[in-house]
């Protein structure tokens, strides 16, 4: 079998223990030592030897305390009723709006995930705050699932990002030129998110809420005040990361207290709140991180096999034009980011990638663009991306349901990677006007 065959092999036992009702993570742990056992020829005491280290080491890795800090954050924002005043501030700017709170989803991602620069982060937080509320107010469930798989991928995207910061050390370009160059991607993404959600709620009047009251523009400034705490929390948490205060995973624990002070201001969270928002915290951020690390054992399950070598070895040894380079590495990137996390991904195949983009005089500021786009298109691939698995686990829907949710916005990521390569300058125009002599 072929290595593009063992890959397919891959992704069809991954489906195929998920279908059979499986934890997420265990899973993927069992596809992990398939890989070794029938690819690498390891023996099953030397796979046991080879998962310890690997899940040890993500489990109490430092990287990942931020991410219950976040959850934690959104769990006391939730418990506390502060998360009604964004749908409080927003709704009567948005009732003219086709698809109206479903727009909350998208722009929510979008701060959030320039704060977190996690996707796992974003889609945990938003979802946490944002899908009790959607689903009380009578709005969509798929589409509300849909979006926030899609937007939550915003997080790798818009700076500050923990994948691009990788991507730069591994091509050697400048990290200011990369960050400048994921602003306008970005924003295209949340326009082309919030365009589809508006042309659906259109055709599709009847799966809407009844339309609320109109309002006076005096009345939806008044409103207005109640995004006032939110905005503060965020705005907060931004100035004490671009200050350099605080590292990515301080700023978490400025959230987490920031959440407190406006919950205690709000009179809403009693000793009870408090409760429920650890015992919730604790959940969701066992499972994500359950989920991270055995992701993480089988991107090294990969690794031994060689797979991702191996297969942008043969895309070098095609002799493509730019074009048809470009065409293929977006569908290799796209099935092995389905099994293999973002950072792994760039770690394995930039030393065999790197030299056939040079070649081709393809630019690395943009290359970057386009392969953290990809990246995010395998989060949300139908039926075994990362957003996907983490929605799955809270809405309680099966892996068809969310997967079939997300499908139109992996269509849109797949426009927007094609805008970028037919329309280059959408990345390139503010590093090059930001750097111009």
């Amino acid at each position: 079998m072929g290595d593009l065959g063992v890959g397919v092999a891959i992704l069809a036992l991954l489906f195929a223990l998920l279908l059979t009702g499986l934890w997420i993570f265990v899973a993927i742990l069992l596809t992990g030592a398939a890989i070794l056992y029938f690819v690498s020829s390891f023996s099953l005491p030397r796979i046991g030897l080879n998962m310890y280290p690997i899940l040890m080491t993500k489990l109490t890795s430092y990287d990942f305390a931020s991410l219950p800090l976040f959850v934690w954050m959104a769990e006391i924002i939730f418990r506390s009723r502060i998360s009604d005043g964004i749908f409080q501030g927003l709704a009567p700017w948005l009732t003219r709006v086709p698809g109206r709170l479903l727009h909350v989803n998208v722009l929510g991602c979008g701060l959030f995930g320039s704060v977190s620069g996690s996707s796992a982060a974003t889609c945990a937080t938003i979802a946490k705050i944002a899908l009790p509320e959607l689903k009380r107010r009578g709005y969509d469930e798929r589409v509300a699932l849909g979006s926030l798989a899609g937007a939550a991928t915003l997080g790798i995207l818009i700076p500050p990002s923990i994948t691009m910061v990788i991507y730069a050390l591994a091509a050697d370009v400048s990290l200011v030129r990369l960050f400048l160059a994921g602003f306008l991607p970005g924003l295209l993404v949340i326009l082309l998110y919030s365009g589809y959600i508006a042309v659906w709620a259109l055709l599709h009047p009847d799966r809407m809420p009844p339309r609320e009251s109109s309002t006076t523009f005096r009345e939806r400034i008044v409103a207005t005040k109640h995004l006032f705490p939110t905005f503060a929390l965020i705005l907060g948490i931004v100035v004490v990361l671009v200050m350099g205060w605080v590292s990515p995973s301080e700023c978490a624990a400025v959230g987490v207290a920031g959440a407190f002070v406006l919950a205690w201001l709000s009179g809403g969270f009693t000793w009870n709140s408090f409760k429920q928002s650890i015992t919730g915290t604790v959940q969701i951020s066992c499972m994500i991180v359950l989920i991270l690390a055995a992701s993480a054992f089988m991107s090294s399950a990969l690794s031994y096999s060689g797979l991702p070598a191996k297969l942008a070895g043969w895309v070098g040894s095609l002799d493509l034009s730019t074009w048809a380079l470009i065409a293929v590495l977006l569908l290799i990137y796209a099935i092995l980011g389905t099994a293999v996390d973002g950072v792994s991904l760039i770690v394995l195949t930039m030393p065999v990638v790197l030299p056939l983009v040079i070649q081709a005089k393809i630019d690395l500021i943009w290359f970057g663009i386009f392969m953290i786009l990809v990246i995010e298109m395998s989060e949300v691939t139908p039926p075994v991306g990362f957003s996907l698995f983490v929605l799955q686990a809270m809405s309680g829907r099966d892996s068809f349901y969310v997967g079939a949710a997300a499908l139109p916005f992996f269509i849109l990521l797949a426009v927007a990677v094609a805008l970028i390569t037919v329309f280059p300058q959408i990345v390139m125009v503010l590093p090059d006007a930001a750097f111009a002599r």
